[in-house]
């Protein structure tokens, strides 16, 4: 039988009418039944698209011209928006945006777990789905001339984009400093990190902000053991900004793509700044794992809160519990809840933060969720209710059968990808437990990510 090739060739002109986006945010449209993958398109929208890239069942192609478009599109109010990548959807209304992401966890739900029947929910966005950022992380390079330049990476490349003068989703606060330090160590003399030629001084600008009590935390991170200048960088950001609480060295002296090295000293203030979520106050380190949207985190909190439906006498296992943001939550309303996370940073911060609040029924542990729960159950642990807050990888399937075995009346599963919770919900399902929602919340505005709040049960 001759092999069937793609409709389209490389460098071709077609018309396409748009069906859906990819999880990626892509326009997809068909020819022949051969679907061509579309950045910045719309469902709804026909469209002149030059072929870019063929494949044996599917294509890449580049939006040329629109001859209808979709009522949905909206101009992007971000001026580098096309060259970014760092945002997918400031092209499409943000209703339709929330409207997209329930329908992406809904058919994702539907295609891989089969769960067509489980009530997915409206998604919950923002009143103002700008800004909302509290951590920014800049890269810094140089121009011809040597002039430091910072701004995030052109979509699929790590060249600087120039002339960024803002970020539209980052706290407009966060921007200035970064721009601070920028202007600072470009006078000072300070020189850009080169990735090729693995030298020079200055990789990155991190700022972290807590948005209820307005502590500022930069992080400089260098190539070099020594940060040049300090005692100028200190005086002039600390002058400029009094909010600024902690001024941090980080060094990172590998060829790597990871923006932190392991080891960090305090330059000036504390090692940690704070935060509130609702009534709970959080230190915030500067390796911390800590949610940038804290209002939105509120909310999925409260969802996680409500499906744990959870009593002043229950027992709740929190798998992947961080620094114990969901931990000391759910600690308020019940009798005792247990934390365990692989990070012992992690564990030693959660700790701190129980011992913050004045809050006693929290005991955290440091270990792999699936060998340290097997062995909480052979002791004899029940408990009531567990909550798994995961990588966006998922649950292994070791710590699943971990949660099943310990045959909790209720378990909460917080997600960050829609695919990972399918697979893991219909385990779950075969092992048991029965999925009665699913509430998306909006943490990520302007882009494809969406986060979802599972509610399950045990069968009887």
């Amino acid at each position: 039988m001759a092999k069937q090739s793609a409709p389209v060739k490389k460098n071709q002109t077609v018309t396409l009418t748009f069906e859906d986006l990819t999880h990626e945010g892509n326009g997809v449209g068909k020819i022949n039944g051969y679907p061509l993958f579309v950045p910045y398109a719309l469902p709804g929208e026909v469209g002149d698209v030059k072929v870019v890239k063929v494949k044996k069942n599917f294509g890449f192609g580049k939006l040329l011209d629109l001859h209808t478009s979709s009522p949905e599109r909206v101009e992007p109010p971000c001026d580098v928006f096309y060259k970014c990548g760092g945002c997918q959807l400031q092209h499409m209304s943000y209703d339709a945006q929330l409207t997209m992401k329930q329908d992406q966890v809904r058919n994702t739900l539907k295609k891989i777990a089969h769960l067509e029947h489980v009530q997915v929910h409206p998604t919950i966005g923002m009143k103002d789905p700008w800004r909302y950022r509290n951590k920014v992380q800049m890269p810094v390079g140089a121009k011809a001339d040597g002039e430091l330049i910072t701004g995030f990476y052109q979509k699929r490349s790590h060249r600087i984009i120039e002339g960024m003068e803002t970020c539209i989703i980052q706290d407009e606060e966060n921007d200035r400093m970064v721009e601070a330090v920028r202007r600072i160590a470009d006078r000072l003399g300070i020189t850009a990190y080169d990735e090729e030629t693995d030298q020079g001084v200055l990789r990155h600008i991190m700022v972290r902000t807590g948005e209820e009590t307005n502590d500022a935390m930069i992080i400089l991170v260098t190539r070099t053991q020594k940060l040049p200048h300090r005692d100028e960088l200190v005086k002039e950001l600390t002058g400029t900004y009094p909010h600024i609480k902690s001024i941090v060295h980080n060094i990172n002296d590998k060829q790597t793509n990871v923006i932190l090295g392991k080891k960090t000293e305090i330059v000036w203030g504390d090692a940690y700044i704070y935060d509130k979520i609702g009534d709970v106050t959080f230190a915030i380190s500067p390796q911390s794992f800590y949610q940038v949207n804290p209002k939105q985190t509120k909310v999925l909190y409260e969802k996680a809160m409500e499906y744990a439906q959870i009593s002043s006498t229950d027992t709740v296992v929190d798998a992947y519990c961080g620094i114990g943001t969901i931990s000391l939550f759910l600690a308020q309303q019940t009798k005792q809840v247990y934390g365990v996370e692989v990070v012992p940073e992690a564990v030693e911060d959660a700790k701190k933060n129980a011992t913050l609040n004045g809050i006693t029924n929290a005991a955290f542990y440091v270990g792999e969720a699936e060998k340290v729960m097997p062995w909480w159950t052979a002791q004899g642990m029940r408990p009531d209710v567990i909550v798994v807050d995961p990588p966006r990888k998922g649950c292994d399937e070791e710590l699943l059968k971990a949660m099943t075995d310990m045959q909790p009346e209720r378990i909460v599963y917080v997600s960050c990808n829609p695919s990972k919770l399918a697979r893991d919900l219909r385990i779950l399902e075969d092992s048991g437990y029965e999925v009665k929602e699913v509430q998306p919340v909006d943490m990520f505005p302007q882009t494809m990510h969406v986060e979802c709040v599972s509610w399950l049960e045990k069968r009887t």
